[in-house]
């Protein structure tokens, strides 16, 4: 019997997580999503693998034993499924680099030409993805190393190195009665909407409401956005404002969208981000370099 190791990736999350929607917040899919796979695995196998109760999910027999063997088969076929990637960029001579947004701001370039003055020869292949999925690729194998808008999901299981901190700012439509203000206070904005990341983002899409920094107070969502261009669309046709990092106003500047200090609100941060294993690719550990080197004059590094 073939199962789709996807499958195997859901249910592993269930088991770890014991409840559905922290499992879906981690793997950035729907709930109602989620609760299809397993009930499709389930189906393949010919057996139920959790019970449900209001109190969560718990394994059945069947799906302890399932569980004591789904890490390692997992772990086994990510591990070749990196290698197999991997070598064939390797062979290309080529380091793919996943990025959302603007990466590490003006400082990408310079750490793109330190990495081709370690590795002559190579070529970086840089991979901006959606924001559905805030590793860039890194967690799926699609890159071998990320500049990541920290934090994300999953963060506990990559290594990382913090490349610089700042500010987060409030993207307004330029006609917002706020736009002509030098700072805003966030507890001015509790009542606007907001345009928020896709669901399968998991909780950096709470992170970049500051859901947490609200007293308590419920975000109002406006629309969904799944990439810059999306949002400021969003934003200049007024379904919402969004916190933003400072170097925004600086790589997306539009006549209907205007960018303002806010105050209250925690800072964000850009980190090199990769696979955390026990022998670190020697091409990987050079772009690290570079990024450490091309960030070293950056007041804002911690």
């Amino acid at each position: 019997m073939d199962i789709d190791t996807r499958l195997l990736r859901y249910f592993a999350a269930v088991i770890e997580e014991g409840n559905l929607t922290r499992a879906a917040q981690r793997l950035f899919v729907s709930q109602p999503a989620l609760t299809k796979q397993i009930r499709q695995l389930e189906a393949q196998l010919g057996v139920e693998l959790f019970v449900r109760s209001r109190a969560g999910m718990s394994p059945t027999e069947a799906g302890e034993a399932l569980a004591g063997q789904a890490g390692a088969v997992l772990a086994a076929w990510e591990s070749a499924l990196r290698a197999t990637r991997g070598a064939k960029a390797r062979a290309a001579r080529t380091l793919r680099v996943g990025f959302v947004a603007s990466a590490a701001n003006e400082f990408t370039q310079r750490i793109v030409a330190d990495f081709a003055r370690r590795r002559p020869g190579w070529r970086v292949r840089m991979r901006q993805t959606e924001w559905s999925d805030p590793t860039a690729g890194l967690v799926s194998g699609d890159v071998d190393v990320a500049l990541l808008r920290l934090p994300v999901p999953g963060q506990d299981d990559l290594d990382v190195e913090i490349l610089l901190t700042e500010p987060r700012w409030i993207a307004l439509p330029a006609a917002h009665r706020l736009a002509d203000n030098d700072h805003i206070s966030f507890q001015d904005l509790y009542e606007e909407p907001f345009v928020a990341t896709p669901a399968e983002s998991g909780w950096w899409r709470e992170y970049w409401l500051a859901a947490d920094e609200r007293e308590g107070r419920p975000v109002r969502i406006g629309a969904v956005a799944h990439n810059p261009d999306e949002w400021l669309n969003a934003i200049a046709h007024g379904q919402g404002i969004s916190l933003t990092p400072e170097a925004t106003a600086r790589f997306y500047q539009r006549p209907d969208v205007v960018y303002r200090p806010v105050t209250d609100v925690s800072p964000s941060q850009v980190g090199v981000a990769w696979p955390r294993t026990r022998l670190v690719d020697a091409v990987v550990e050079d772009f690290v370099r570079s990024c450490l080197a091309g960030c070293r004059d950056d007041p804002s590094r911690e």
